[in-house]
């Protein structure tokens, strides 16, 4: 039997081009070789990576923060997440970062739920998403932070975790990120969340 398991791997690339450089993202055209010599172009869209934060409390209520997200024309509710935008931070510092910044909480105990590509086939971008429990909210005054842009107008609410699966299930959240993670958490604490990973556990790929 085969065995079921991502592996890292790379095909050789004849020429690449900038097309287009953004604040947050490039766009590039590769000419890949195929295994057969056939030639192909890809456009690629390199972007920096980000995290995401299951944050649960003692009666299993997820923290949801809805956000407006332009591209989508759209209010989503999602999971505290951000960009992997500080050089050599460590992938758990960032989440814990951003789960202070958006949510004002600071978690005891993380693990690792889930490590992926959002969009594989276009963009390099990957996400870690991390179970966060053992929660305190911290003051406002404290977070040493102040929201703007999007982030100045979210919402913030508690979701039991069985309710937020029925409405990914029922087509109310649109949030990629969030549903894997909901999902993913639903999945571990059938196990008391015992076969996740710690959270300083480097990426498997």
């Amino acid at each position: 039997m085969t065995e079921i398991r991502d592996t890292a791997g790379r095909w050789p690339v004849t020429e690449s081009e900038v097309i287009a450089r953004g604040r947050i993202v490039t766009l590039r055209s590769d000419t890949v070789r195929m295994p057969g010599g056939e030639l192909a172009d890809r456009e690629v869209v390199e972007h920096p990576g980000a995290v995401a934060i299951v944050a649960l409390d003692t009666r299993d209520r997820v923290l949801m923060i809805r956000q407006y997200r332009h591209p989508a024309a759209a209010l989503l509710w999602e999971l505290p997440a951000g960009l992997r935008d500080v050089e050599g931070e460590p992938l758990a510092h960032t989440a814990q970062r951003e789960l202070l910044e958006e949510a004002g909480c600071k978690a005891r105990e993380w693990h690792v739920l889930a490590d992926f590509f959002t969009s594989p086939g276009i963009s390099t971008e990957r996400l870690r998403i991390f179970l966060a429990r053992d929660l305190t909210v911290v003051p406002e005054a404290d977070r040493g932070y102040v929201p703007e842009h999007e982030e100045a107008y979210l919402t913030v609410d508690w979701v039991p975790l069985d309710e937020a699966v029925r409405l990914a299930l029922r087509g109310h959240l649109h949030n990629g990120v969030a549903i894997l993670g909901i999902l993913s958490a639903y999945a571990a604490k059938g196990e008391g969340f015992a076969a996740l990973r710690h959270a300083a556990d480097p990426e498997t790929l």
